[in-house]
C-alpha cells in the first residue's frame, strides 16, 4: 500500500474556508448548495490536474466540504458574519 502525502491539505486553507462560508451564508439555502457543489467540483478538478489520485482527491474534497459546512454553522449560530 502506498501512502500519498498531501503537502497542503484542504482543511488547512482556513482563509479559503472562511471566505467560502461567508459567501454561502449570504445565499439562500438552495443557492448555497449549488455554489458549494460548484466550488467543490473546481477543487476536485484542480487536485486531479495536480496528479492526485481520484480516491485521495475525493477524500480531500469531502474534508474540505465538512470544514466549510462547519464554518458555515458557526456563522449561522452566531447570527451573522463570523470572520
Amino acid at each position: 500500500m502506498t501512502t500519498e502525502i498531501i503537502p497542503f491539505p484542504a482543511t488547512r486553507r482556513v482563509g479559503f474556508i472562511r471566505n467560502v462560508a461567508r459567501v454561502l451564508a449570504s445565499y439562500s439555502a438552495d443557492a448555497a448548495e449549488t455554489a458549494l457543489s460548484a466550488r467543490l467540483g473546481t477543487q476536485h478538478d484542480a487536485l486531479l490536474r495536480k496528479g492526485i489520485t481520484p480516491d485521495v482527491a475525493a477524500r480531500e474534497v469531502r474534508s474540505l466540504e465538512l470544514a466549510i459546512r462547519a464554518r458555515l454553522w458557526v456563522i449561522v449560530m452566531q447570527g451573522g458574519d463570523a470572520a
